[in-house]
């Protein structure tokens, strides 16, 4: 398959999760009737709330009511689904995972991934998000039926790396659902999603909080971006969707004219280097490659 139609809601998802699951919905068979089938929500898209108010939220995975809200969508709807993020409990754990998981047509969990790069940061009043969260450590790719698709959340969008190595594992559509605060998004988030297209050429898929929050106000702009960085859909200041066409036959057009991920030069330069006492025997590995015994990582 060569095109698909895309969409990324755009939510204003408070502390009830019963009216937040509605509006999900609503959003996700209004895209589905205009013709998407790889449908996107934002990050936390089914709760947003004080921290004392997340352990009656989290859900575990795959028997939580959200999950099965998403599952039966998309199978109802017959379309690829991406669960934006939902507090993930565990058994035995005291904190959280922010999680997104993957359903496919069938309303199978065919992915989930575990955001590795949490949001602490010390702007206007400061955001420790691992203070309940856990931090995952597992990079996922999925190969679906119309492409391969990178999964990131919000604050990895800062590390270039995990996107390169989402990209050198075949990754062609990298969707990055989020809740990105006002403060920062202004001024960064259309520029790093853009960067995150060009620099790795894939599709960006960027579907956002907006609104005022318990703890900050959320930027909102959803969007999607072509892998010449483009933006060729960009939501308002509502809460609604977006809808573009993924064409894989364009991207690969891309890669063939500026052949950015073919001239690496990975013998020169390396996205991990091993510390040693003595730094002239460092040795340059990279993730991507099996495990090397002589790497340390």
């Amino acid at each position: 398959m060569s095109t698909i139609m895309a969409a990324a809601v755009q939510m204003d998802s408070q502390s009830n999760k019963a009216a937040n699951l509605r509006q999900a919905e609503k959003l996700i068979r209004e895209a589905a009737a205009k013709g998407a089938a790889y449908i996107c929500l934002p990050e936390y898209f089914n709760f947003i709330g004080p921290e004392e108010d997340e352990e009656r939220n989290a859900e575990v995975v795959p028997t939580g009511a959200t999950p099965q809200l998403l599952s039966r969508l998309a199978r109802q709807l017959g379309v690829w689904l991406h669960g934006g993020s939902i507090l993930e409990k565990v058994e035995g754990m005291e904190k959280y995972y922010n999680t997104t998981l993957l359903f496919d047509p069938h309303g199978e969990i065919v992915s989930r991934y575990r955001k590795i790069h949490l949001f602490d940061a010390q702007i206007e009043d400061g955001y420790m998000e691992s203070r309940t969260k856990n931090f995952g450590s597992e990079i996922v790719v999925h190969k679906t039926s119309f492409a391969t698709v990178g999964l990131t959340i919000c604050h990895d969008v800062r590390y270039p790396e995990l996107y390169r190595l989402l990209a050198l594992q075949g990754a062609e559509i990298m969707t990055v659902p989020a809740a990105f605060p006002m403060y920062t998004g202004k001024d960064h988030w259309e520029v790093l999603l853009r960067a995150r297209a060009i620099e790795n050429q894939v599709y960006v898929i960027a579907p956002g909080q907006i609104g005022d929050k318990h703890d900050m106000r959320c930027y909102g702009r959803s969007m999607i971006i072509d892998p010449w960085g483009n933006v060729i859909a960009s939501a308002s200041d509502v809460e609604t969707m977006v809808l573009a066409e993924i064409d894989t036959s364009f991207l690969q057009e891309v890669r063939r004219k500026m052949p950015s991920l073919q001239n690496r030069r990975p013998e020169v330069y390396s996205l991990a280097i091993r510390e040693g006492n003595d730094p002239t025997q460092s040795k340059a590995c990279l993730f991507a490659r099996p495990r090397d015994e002589n790497c340390g990582v």
